[in-house]
Formats: structure tokens, C-alpha cells, sequence
């Protein structure tokens, strides 16, 4: 059964944001006092955080798909809605969040490190929230958005200081066993180890972690053997330990042969050329283990490479390797710049910027923008108010003149959004102003004011003048 699992693909939704409402106020002697509709709540986000607590993305190979709760509509009384919940996902330390198009989105590293994978969507605004001078009454409410929906990919790199690489069966599992409180599966057959192992390592006052890293073989870094699956949890380690078997029983390898297949492997893979090297000849506690160690420890020491011999077994020489990892990570760590403060990026729009982009596209004008796409996703279109109300936010916001300007022509086909959920229109120019087609648009009729009683006893009196002129003549 698996229990451990480095790379899931992931599928959030965030929730959508409530619906606003149209809603009148109601009361005894005054049956319409005025619009009261309440604000839709917030749809509720899809975050994930770092939680040192956690060590594998096996929960997410089990369900991938995670959505957040939907914001609550508003209601009359000028009540607001309730904002949805946000859904908290927790992930290991050394999470990397890729597109589906394995663009880098977030590198979480550090606990409590968040990343917001999926933006709930905005509550609509009530009929209350859209009232104004010129539109004291409105007949309508707007839309809550809906969440941000997209696939991710989670990728898990294994955070640790130090890095045991070699060739399967070369001993890393029983070495690092005996360097830490780690029990990883030890057995004589290649490929025992199929997850990454992670050990604490006190040396002195230095604490550090030891990663044990899959065993390689040629064409590792081009996937053979699951080589991209171990070579990942290597990126992060400042130490890399080449383990060499001075005791293989394969005639055709040695532990030279070794160094260099797996040194050719990491600088294929890349990204890891400055990372400090040493070298552990293992197995010295047999008799011809320790005979080759012997012969090749100057050819090694030659290349610049710092060599131990070590036996896991009877534990030789592991004192020695220990303080001297210690050692290197403490000079790694205190070479390390000191952490910055987070910056602000600020990038100012550009004066000429109008927020939108008008395209031709086959006969057809396609709008885009964050402000036209949201202003469609808003719009109830089964209200003649609220596309009314739409229809005067774009050509304050421009569009019509754009389309204009870019030749459209009345009868044309105008797209708003993309292609999956846009909305297609034929243009009508003479609705720039939109008071041509729907009279008083922006209010609700029921708010119509009756005629002042002055006006009406002055008609009364009127009339009664008239009668009264009309029979006189008749007398006469």
C-alpha cells in the first residue's frame, strides 16, 4: 500500500461569492420605504500552508479534489450574507505549487508559509449598496462571482542539510540507521529503499538533517530507474555524500566507475555544480572492502575530494564523518545571507492603460478585461435593469468609443470574456446612453412618486372653472 507520495495533481475550487438581493423596506403606513437589500457574502478561498507536521501528499493522492464553501446571499433588512469558509490544506515543508503547464506558481518552504491557490469569488452587491443620487430605487441586485477553479500540481522537494547519493545497495540506508534515530527498510537487494528517509544528526552543538535519496543509476537524470522522482529531493540539500561500495560483488562496477556515473548524472540533472562534495567508501569491516578502499583513497583525495572510511556495520569511522558534516553545514549555514524582509513589488498601471482590450476577430469584437469580465459574470440578464445597468458601466468605462474606434458596425457581433464563458451580443450603437430602450432604467418603478394633492385639487379647480364658463354661455 502506498504510503508515501511526492507528486499529486490537485484540483481546487474556491467558493462563490453570495448573491445580493432586491429587496423594499416594508413597514405599517409606509409599505415602500426605500431598497434594503443586504450584500452577498464572500466566497470562502482554498489555501495551502506549510505544516511541519506533515510529510507526504498521500492524503491528496486519495482525493484530489478539494473545494472551499460558498459565500451566503444577502437578504432584506440590510443584511449582509455570510462570508464561505476558507479550506486550509496543509502541506510538507519543501512544497513546490506548478500550473498544469509546469510553470512555477509557489516554493513553500518554512512553517506557517502560505500560498492562496484558489480566490473565492466577491459577493454581489445588494440593491441597498447600488443606490445613489441619480438611482435612488433599484430594481436589482448584482451577482456574486464564482470561485477561482484550476488544476495544480504539488510537488514535494525534501528539505535537508545533507544528501546520501549512490548507487542502490551501496549502504546509505544502514548508514544513515546508524547516524540518526532512522529505521528505513535495510534488506541485500537493489532498490529496498523507494521513498526518501530523513534522519536528525546531533554533532556537538550542530544539529543537522540527512536525507537518504533513492539509489541511482545511469540515465538517472532522464527518468530511467525513477531517477527525476530522487534526483528532485536533492535539490534542496547544501551537502551531498557519495556512499561507494568497496565490497560490491558486481564484477563490472567499481567504486571509482561509481563516483563518476552518479557525478555525471547530478550535472546532467543541474543545478547542483556547487553544492561541497565528500566521499564515503562503505564496507571497510570486510577484509577486501578494506583492501580496495585502501588502493583507491589517494586517486580520490587526488580530485580534490574529501574521503572517510566508514563501516555501518561495526560503526567505524562514523564519529569522524559525523563532526566533519557538522562542520560543513555550519559553514553553509553561517555563508547563507541573512533572510530578507518580505518587499512589495508595486507596479503602477500605465496612464494610457484603459483596463481593457478591444480585438477583431473573424468579423467578431472581442472585449477583455478584468473589469468588463467581471461586470458580465455580475449581471442577472433575465432583469432588463440590471443589463441596463451593465450597458452604462461599459461606455462610462469606454468600450463603445473603443468599438468604434476599431471599426465596428451596428449589428455586429461583440464578445465579452473568454471563449468557455463569454457572452455574445449583437451592438446596437444607439444604446450608449440605454435610456432609449428601457425608459427610466436603473430604478424600480414601484417608486414612482404620486402626484403632489396640489396639483391635484389645482386640476379640480380647473376643470370646475371651465364647466362653470360653459354653462354661462349656454344661459346666455
Amino acid at each position: 500500500m502506498t504510503t508515501f507520495v511526492d507528486r499529486v495533481e490537485l484540483h481546487v475550487a474556491a467558493g462563490n461569492g453570495g448573491h445580493g438581493c432586491a429587496s423594499v423596506h416594508r413597514e405599517k403606513f409606509k409599505p415602500l420605504g426605500g431598497p434594503d437589500g443586504g450584500n452577498g457574502g464572500r466566497g470562502g478561498d482554498v489555501i495551502l500552508v506549510v505544516d511541519q507536521d506533515v510529510t507526504t501528499l498521500l492524503d491528496y493522492h486519495h482525493t484530489p479534489h478539494r473545494k472551499a464553501t460558498n459565500g451566503k446571499g444577502g437578504a432584506g433588512g440590510n443584511r449582509t450574507g455570510s462570508e464561505g469558509q476558507d479550506l486550509v490544506l496543509p502541506v510538507p515543508d519543501g512544497t513546490v505549487v506548478l500550473d498544469k503547464d509546469g510553470n512555477l506558481l509557489a516554493d513553500l518552504v518554512g512553517q506557517g508559509t502560505t500560498f492562496v491557490a484558489g480566490q473565492g469569488g466577491r459577493g454581489g452587491l445588494g440593491n441597498a449598496a447600488l443606490a445613489s443620487a441619480r438611482r435612488k430605487a433599484p430594481g436589482f441586485a448584482l451577482l456574486g462571482e464564482p470561485g477561482k477553479a484550476r488544476d495544480i500540481v504539488l510537488e514535494l522537494k525534501t528539505v535537508a542539510d545533507v544528501a546520501l547519493v549512490g548507487y542502490p545497495s551501496a549502504g546509505k540506508s544502514s548508514l544513515i540507521s546508524v547516524l540518526s534515530a532512522a529505521k528505513p527498510k535495510i534488506a541485500d537487494y537493489p532498490f529496498t529503499t523507494l521513498v526518501p528517509n530523513l534522519g536528525v544528526v546531533t554533532a556537538g552543538e550542530v544539529v543537522y538533517t540527512i536525507a537518504d535519496v533513492p539509489g541511482l543509476i545511469p540515465g538517472a537524470s532522464q527518468g530511467r530507474g525513477l531517477g527525476l522522482e530522487f534526483l528532485r529531493h536533492v535539490e534542496r540539500c547544501s551537502v551531498l555524500v557519495h556512499i561507494l561500495d568497496t565490497a560490491t560483488l558486481e564484477s563490472d562496477r567499481d567504486p571509482v566507475t561509481d563516483l563518476d556515473v552518479i557525478e555525471a548524472e547530478l550535472a546532467e540533472y543541474g543545478g547542483l555544480g556547487d553544492r561541497p562534495r565528500i566521499v564515503v567508501l562503505n564496507k571497510i569491516d570486510v577484509p577486501d572492502g578494506k583492501d580496495l578502499a585502501d588502493i583507491i583513497r589517494p586517486e580520490l583525495e587526488a580530485r580534490g575530494y574529501q574521503v572517510f572510511e566508514v563501516s555501518a556495520v561495526s560503526r567505524l569511522g562514523l564519529r569522524e564523518l559525523s563532526f566533519a558534516l557538522a562542520k560543513i553545514v555550519a559553514e553553509t549555514r553561517a555563508a547563507k545571507p541573512a533572510q530578507e524582509s518580505t518587499r512589495v513589488v508595486i507596479r503602477p498601471v500605465a496612464v494610457d492603460d484603459a483596463g481593457f482590450t478591444v480585438t477583431e476577430e473573424d468579423g467578431s469584437y472581442r472585449v477583455r478585461g478584468e473589469k468588463p469580465e467581471r461586470w458580465v459574470r455580475q449581471t442577472d440578464f433575465s432583469n432588463d435593469e440590471a443589463v441596463g445597468y451593465l450597458a452604462d458601466r461599459l461606455s462610462r468605462l469606454g468600450v463603445e468609443e473603443r468599438l468604434v474606434k476599431a471599426g465596428a458596425q451596428a449589428g455586429d457581433e461583440i464578445i465579452i470574456g473568454e471563449e468557455e464563458n463569454a457572452v455574445v451580443f449583437d451592438w446596437e450603437p444607439t444604446m450608449a446612453a440605454g435610456a432609449e430602450m428601457l425608459g427610466r432604467r436603473g430604478e424600480d418603478h414601484r417608486f414612482d412618486p404620486p402626484r403632489p394633492a396640489v396639483n391635484r385639487r389645482r386640476d379640480k379647480s380647473d376643470k370646475d372653472d371651465a364647466q362653470q364658463e360653459f354653462d354661462d354661455f349656454e344661459a346666455f
